[in-house]
């Protein structure tokens, strides 16, 4: 049986959106409302006269209509990798037969590029953090970008670009260390740089590029610091030799070399 389309009224909250009103034979009752785009598309005006499966594929072209305005939404605040869009689509409840036909379709409308969104990703991260190669490879991954999409959006984050990132925090992070021993200070930042997702080639540069000690003046402030803690929180325990012995344990454990740990002894330590 077909339904004459009776009214088109636009709704009060969505100048965008219009309600269909028709008759079945019964009198005018709402039918379903449309997306302008939907309503332009298929000319819909009063007066027409649509058969059951005619309303069905409307509501189910505004449906899809709808979720795809969801999508380009999504896009507007930045790119996004198809994983990303699948998991806020059908987040949003989204008919999973629907999510595939809008994914197509902003693939032919090159809104989305896997590839290009890992391209994308990287420079900016080059520009605002501080993570090295692998931890970025690993976050475009959890990002559904393949390994070699990945690989090669890496391009964008070259060698002398990480090296520069990675010895200008290794600097930062001496400074910040600077009452620990030498050995303590290159372990903390090696463990650091390894956890920022940098090659040991780039650590091992990094680490190479640091300044020397200034006539071990920093590594023997580092050791009388350290010392005096150290004897604080014996001293009143012990005394005299075995106090010595703790107190020596305690700065070889930190990584100080053997002579200037028996300098602060001496100087430091009573006998």
């Amino acid at each position: 049986m077909l339904a004459k389309l009776t009214r088109i009224t636009t709704q009060k909250k969505n100048k965008n959106r219009y309600n269909i009103y028709l008759d079945h034979g019964r009198g005018e009752d709402y039918g379903f409302s449309v997306d302008a785009d939907v309503l332009v598309k298929y000319r819909l005006q009063k007066g027409m006269e649509l058969d059951d499966a005619t309303i069905n594929a409307l509501i189910q072209t505004d449906t899809i209509h709808k979720s795809y305005t969801l999508a380009i939404n999504y896009l507007s605040y930045r790119m996004r990798s198809e994983k990303e869009m699948r998991q806020y689509l059908l987040e949003k409840e989204v008919e999973p037969e629907h999510v595939d036909e809008i994914i197509k379709r902003l693939y032919n409308e090159k809104l989305l590029d896997d590839q290009e969104f890992a391209n994308s990703l990287i420079r900016t991260r080059v520009m605002t953090s501080s993570k090295g190669p692998l931890l970025l490879k690993k976050e475009l991954i959890e990002k559904g970008v393949t390994a070699m999409q990945a690989e090669e959006a890496l391009q964008y984050y070259p060698f002398d670009r990480q090296l520069e990132k990675a010895s200008k925090f290794a600097e930062k992070k001496m400074r910040q260390d600077s009452r620990k021993s030498r050995k303590q200070q290159i372990q903390s930042v090696q463990q650091t740089l390894m956890q920022k997702g940098f090659s040991g080639d780039v650590i091992q540069e990094a680490l190479a590029s640091l300044p020397e000690e200034e006539e071990n003046d920093s590594e023997w402030e580092a050791v009388v610091y350290q010392g005096e803690k150290l004897v604080r929180k014996y001293e009143r325990k012990t005394e005299g030799y075995e106090l010595k012995q703790k107190v020596k344990a305690g700065l070889y454990r930190k990584g100080f070399p053997f002579d200037l740990i028996d300098r602060f002894l001496e100087e430091y330590v009573d006998n």
